[in-house]
């Protein structure tokens, strides 16, 4: 069973920066795509990052397209997530997702693990 936790989240003013780690346990890591995914109150979760088993292909949804930056450690087993500019808008919780499926996907029903989420919180 693939085990997956959050770690980084926090309160932060606008314009500072964050980094989320996802720590990886059980399964074959470095066989796996791996995504970050946020929701905030009142909100549909919606996908933020994507990265290939080898972190060669990256994608992102256009709002943080330049401020966020995903990369992977397989060795470590970790996958994390710099975020810089952040902005109140990014406030939300953050979920680690992991699964065994060909290139990337930012489709959250093709997860098939996932972290428990961390909160971030941007205040103005």
């Amino acid at each position: 069973q693939v085990q997956l936790a959050e770690s980084g989240g926090g309160l932060v003013q606008a314009g500072g920066s964050l980094r989320l780690s996802c720590a990886a346990s059980g399964g074959t890591f470095s066989s796996y795509v791996m995504g970050w995914f946020r929701q905030a109150p009142g909100k549909e979760r919606e996908f933020v990052a994507t990265i290939n088993w080898s972190g060669r292909i990256t994608y992102y949804r256009d709002s943080v397209k330049g401020r966020f930056t995903i990369s992977r450690d397989n060795a470590k087993t970790t996958v994390s997530l710099q975020m810089n500019s952040l902005k109140p808008e990014d406030t939300a919780v953050y979920y680690c997702a992991g699964t065994d499926t060909y290139g990337t996907t930012r489709l959250a029903n093709e997860y098939k693990y996932w972290g428990q989420g961390i909160q971030v919180t941007v205040s103005s």
